[in-house]
């Protein structure tokens, strides 16, 4: 059976939507900027155990998340904080902090292995939420490609806007050109363009699974959707406040 194969779906599915999974899948299996495709297949695996670890579940009950310590459920290649991190991502985002990033630097996970490993949490987390909201078993990850990473990060990059440094506006050219949609982009958007490829994967989930990043400012767009665009957005309101969204 081909990856991502929604023939047993219980609604019909647009081609875009397994096509954007299938890439994400395969870009998630190769060696990135900062991880290897094995520690990226890796980071992907805790994504889907945090949710039901036991440490987790502790520190969401805590006044605060970092006044529990202990182990994750689980073994992983990952080193020990990069592993938190990722559990922590998964299950108490909203209470992470600028602090909180430096100290992952100081543990050996520097701003450019975080954003990778962010890049990659938003993508499982996403197509995973997909399949359960259709009752669909979980696509099993992929096998990781050999490989080093290549340590690229762009010459642009600046820190100063959030907790980590980004393309500024009107910096993405080269290499980079394609990265945003116009003279202008959202933070959100520009905040994972340290690790470019992070941004081109969100690119290609947001525009079947949210709207294009061209599209966003246009309230009027419904192009090949069932909904409109104004309930799409009552929607996306909805789960942004369900997951305690800073924005």
């Amino acid at each position: 059976m081909a990856a991502f194969d929604y023939a047993e779906a219980p609604l019909p599915i647009r081609e875009d939507l397994p096509e954007a999974h299938r890439a994400a899948w395969a870009s998630m299996a190769a060696p990135g900027c900062w991880w290897s495709g094995a520690e990226r297949v890796a980071i992907a695996e805790a994504v889907r155990r945090a949710p039901s670890c036991h440490l987790c579940a502790q520190r969401k009950a805590a006044l605060s998340p970092f006044s529990v310590d202990g182990a994750h459920d689980g073994e992983s290649l990952l080193p020990g904080a990069a592993l938190d991190a990722v559990h922590r991502l998964v299950t108490d985002a909203s209470r992470l902090s600028r602090s909180w990033v430096e100290k992952l630097a100081a543990a050996g996970v520097s701003e450019g292995h975080y954003v990778e490993l962010l890049g990659i949490v938003v993508a499982v987390v996403s197509i995973d939420a997909f399949h359960r909201g259709l009752g669909l078993a979980l696509e099993p990850l992929p096998e990781p490609l050999a490989g080093a990473p290549t340590g690229y990060r762009p010459r642009s990059a600046r820190p100063g806007t959030g907790w980590v440094s980004m393309i500024p506006v009107g910096g993405a050219k080269g290499d980079e050109a394609d990265l945003f949609s116009g003279p202008t982009a959202a933070n959100v958007i520009r905040a994972m363009s340290l690790v470019p490829d992070a941004v081109r994967t969100m690119k290609t989930l947001s525009a079947a699974q949210y709207v294009p990043m061209h599209a966003v400012g246009d309230i009027g767009w419904s192009e090949g959707r069932v909904l409109d665009r104004r309930q799409i957005e009552l929607v996306a309101g909805r789960v942004s406040a369900l997951n305690e969204c800073f924005y």
